[in-house]
């Protein structure tokens, strides 16, 4: 019989009707298929639910981590000890406000909020479509694709603290940035977000959809495990012309490599570390500062 940790053990008591799994491999919530048991994983499927879960793990002094659909992280071979909160597919839901306004809690994944707005006629979100990672992930990074960002659409943001407590932010508020907002330095987890749109065809969204949808299939490796791009947009230049120019296509560090299809992703070939993706982004990194001067950051929130 499996002898539970102490944390378990109280979660399993304090949290009896709410989703947990223990020891549940992280390699299962991300992209990259790679990541170590987690301790405890909670999946709430209500605002509510969420807001217990806080309570309750700071009455235990346990601040939890937060996951969406995993698609920008690399999780630890050993895996992590203490309290995830998984929101994809949990939180879920879509509503219109208004002729051009919609509303999506944060487990939405940006594609299903995508398509939810082309069938109403709502143009906006077209870039979204085919980022494979949940709205509220979207917004705590500022994703974006092909021209588009979450910051350019996002009027207002519904913010829970780890106390359980929500409050409302608008668009300046949050603090948007390249692949940033306000939430990477503050506590706070997205519980939902509005959107204003814009009137337009149903068939002109979803012909711009398919067009985008084309191009990434065109370019990037979606047959294979990664976490989209792997660095930041550097100053001066694109990551994937620097690593390219840098003959790095297709350099490998065990089951980790660079992809030869689009020099921007690393992809996992099978049986990858994070060891091995660590070494490969760190290697990558200072090959590209040799030949070129400019330093590549990660993109991949490394854990």
């Amino acid at each position: 019989m499996t002898e539970f940790t102490y944390l378990q053990q109280k979660l399993s008591v304090m949290l009896h009707d709410v989703e947990l799994r223990f020891e549940e491999p992280l390699a299962k919530h991300t992209s990259f298929r790679i990541g170590g048991p987690a301790e405890v994983i909670a999946f709430p499927k209500s605002v509510d639910e969420l807001s217990k879960i806080l309570k309750m793990s700071a009455l235990l002094d346990c601040k939890p981590a937060i996951i969406g659909a995993g698609t920008n992280i690399l999780a630890p071979d050993e895996g992590l000890r203490g309290l995830i909160i998984c929101l994809k597919d949990c939180l879920d839901g879509m509503e219109q406000l208004s002729s051009t306004e919609i509303r999506v809690m944060a487990g939405v994944t940006m594609t299903r909020a995508a398509v939810y707005a082309a069938n109403l006629g709502l143009s906006g979100l077209e870039f979204a479509h085919g980022i494979p990672g949940t709205v509220g992930g979207g917004v705590y990074m500022n994703a974006g694709a092909y021209g588009g960002e979450i910051c350019q659409v996002c009027t207002q943001v519904a913010v829970m603290d780890f106390t359980g407590e929500i409050r409302i932010l608008n668009n300046q508020d949050m603090g948007f940035a390249y692949r940033h907002s306000r939430l990477e330095e503050e506590s706070g987890i997205v519980v939902y977000a509005e959107f204003a749109l814009q009137k337009a065809s149903q068939e002109s969204i979803r012909e711009r959809m398919q067009e985008l949808m084309g191009k990434r299939k065109a370019s990037q490796p979606l047959d294979l495990p990664s976490a989209g791009s792997a660095f930041k947009r550097p100053a001066g230049g694109y990551a994937a012309a620097l690593i390219d120019q840098a003959g790095l296509k297709g350099f490998q560090v065990g089951g980790a490599a660079i992809s030869t299809k689009h020099a921007g992703f690393a992809v996992n070939l099978g049986g990858a570390t994070a060891a091995d993706v660590r070494s490969l982004l760190a290697q990558v990194s200072d090959k590209v500062w040799e030949q070129s001067g400019i330093r590549l950051e990660p993109e991949v929130r490394i854990w």
